[in-house]
């Protein structure tokens, strides 16, 4: 097959005008240039598939029950409230129109978090890759060893389907230390964590100082409070780390998740004390939540490898990661050539996939995706190349 477009962006270098990209039946790449002069090109640009680096698909079927701009406490409230309102075969026909959309928009492989074993059959049967991480929760010190058997045997369970899965730690202040550590390590086992860090304000003023929403809250419902540290989450988490034996840099490709909160000072405690850290940001479900965007400036500074997710139907009105792109080019001016980098490549290398994903070149077979605006065929003319167009006129089509 062959595919023109204005712009060809196969992040192994710059944009090509005017490019095409072929492949084989099978989508392995065979040669990527620019046209003659003369052919006729389509609209829009094309890039490799996207790698959705943060989503908790088998929250598909909370889709528009939630409020927004509840802040973190409030839509925690909800999610303990709405968790299981719905059936299993319910929540199992969400998890594959989910899955379906995100292959059909362009998806080719996703960082998904699972709490249960809901979405293992449909993972196990799609054609888009992922890598489940098995989120651990548990704020009693006596139900560490319990909490960990019981994650081992999801485990095993996930893997009896033939997916790639292993536990990894929620978030600071919905684990104990021991059980934060613990799963960490477990975690790390495999090479790879996920990690929900820095979320939101009402987090580090919990962890800083022992107040504020979320410590209310824990305390007005009996739930143990995690330690007061006077710092910020991120340095308590790496701290935990090292508290199991992991000495720094810490070996793995771990994914801080949100990252809303981070400091020059918080980014460069994570490099020295990682070998390979990652961000992960999900800027339309911060907006949801509690109306607020990652620190994209600190982020770039750092050099740690942003990547893209969309984080979930509960907090998220749709799982759409050109939207998420445009949200971000929106409010910091960024180009598509960073942008694809950070959707597509950096999210391949973190899953350790870049020898088949994340550019378009020879010899791969990372999905080739187009975009474009819906309501006009032109093309804008700005230095990126990229089509022109408000978030909601954008798509992203799977070409193979």
């Amino acid at each position: 097959m062959r595919y023109t477009a204005e712009s060809v962006y196969t992040l192994a270098g710059q944009p090509l005008r005017r490019g095409f990209v072929e492949t084989s039946a099978d989508g392995t790449i065979l040669r990527v240039g620019q046209c003659p002069e003369g052919e006729a090109v389509e609209p829009g640009i094309l890039c490799p598939g996207f790698v959705n680096a943060h989503c908790h698909v088998e929250l598909s079927y909370l889709k528009g029950k939630f409020r927004k701009g509840t802040g973190m406490t409030g839509f925690i409230d909800q999610i303990n409230a709405l968790r299981d309102t719905s059936s299993r075969e319910e929540k199992v026909a969400a998890i594959r129109e989910a899955m379906d959309s995100l292959w059909a928009q362009g998806v080719s492989a996703m960082a998904d978090i699972s709490n249960c074993a809901d979405s293992f059959a449909v993972k196990a049967s799609h054609p888009l890759y992922t890598r489940t991480f098995l989120e651990v929760f548990g704020a009693k010190p006596a139900e560490c060893s319990d909490v960990m058997a019981s994650v081992r045997e999801l485990q095993a369970q996930a893997r009896s389907f033939g997916l790639d899965a292993a536990p990894t730690p929620h978030s600071c202040y919905t684990m104990s230390p021991e059980l934060l550590s613990a799963s960490s390590a477990a975690g790390l086992e495999d090479g790879f964590l996920s990690y929900h860090s820095e979320e939101s304000e009402e987090e580090e003023e919990m962890m800083r100082f022992g107040r504020g929403p979320m410590w209310d809250n824990r305390i007005a419902n009996g739930i143990p409070t995690p330690p007061v540290t006077g710092t910020s989450s991120l340095e308590y988490f790496l701290e935990r780390l090292q508290a199991v034996g992991l000495s720094a840099p810490v070996q793995g490709h771990v994914l801080l998740v949100h990252e809303c909160c981070l400091t020059p000072e918080g980014a460069a405690a994570a490099r020295a004390a990682l070998a390979q850290p990652f961000l992960a940001v999900c800027p339309l479900s911060n907006l949801f939540i509690h109306n607020t965007l990652p620190p994209i400036p600190v982020m770039k500074a750092s050099g740690i490898p942003i990547c893209v997710g969309t984080d979930s139907l509960s907090s998220n009105d749709e799982l759409n990661m050109v939207a998420e792109l445009n949200c971000l080019r929106d409010h910091f001016g960024l180009d598509w050539q960073e942008l694809l980098e950070w959707a597509c490549l950096n999210g391949a290398r973190f899953l350790g996939l870049e020898d088949r994903l994340g550019t378009l070149e020879p010899g791969k077979c990372p999905g080739v995706v187009r975009i474009q605006a819906v309501d006009t065929p032109s093309v804008a003319k700005n230095k990126a190349d990229a089509p022109s167009g408000a978030s909601h006129t954008l798509k992203s089509v799977r070409l193979c």
